[in-house]
């Protein structure tokens, strides 16, 4: 079975994290997109440390979809440079894992 692939990002708010993540759920890029409110960023950008609010959005899918939905993301993201981390998954539950990949195409 294909390995799960969870793709970690953040945003300024949560409407537009999840405006992005419904347009990649239906692109079948993801299966679902979790939303957290509520971060507080402490960050170095262009020579300077910076603080801020934002959101982390953590997306689930399957690593075959993982460079097309990094590249949907990147496109989609309103910032500059928008952080996407790849987090493969060791293990995962069989019914979650089969869920993922029926919602993403495979």
């Amino acid at each position: 079975m294909e390995r799960m692939l969870l793709v970690y990002t953040t945003f300024a708010d949560a409407e537009t994290a999840l405006a992005v993540g419904e347009s990649l759920v239906r692109d079948r890029l993801a299966a679902c997109v979790n939303v957290l409110p509520g971060m507080r960023s402490v960050y170095a950008w262009k020579g300077a440390v910076e603080r801020g609010a934002e959101v982390v959005a953590i997306l689930k899918t399957r690593d075959g979809q993982g460079t097309a939905l990094a590249a949907a993301l990147k496109a989609r993201h309103p910032y500059e440079t928008p952080i996407i981390l790849h987090l493969p998954v060791d293990e995962a539950d069989p019914d979650t894992a089969a869920w993922i990949l029926a919602e993403t195409g495979a």
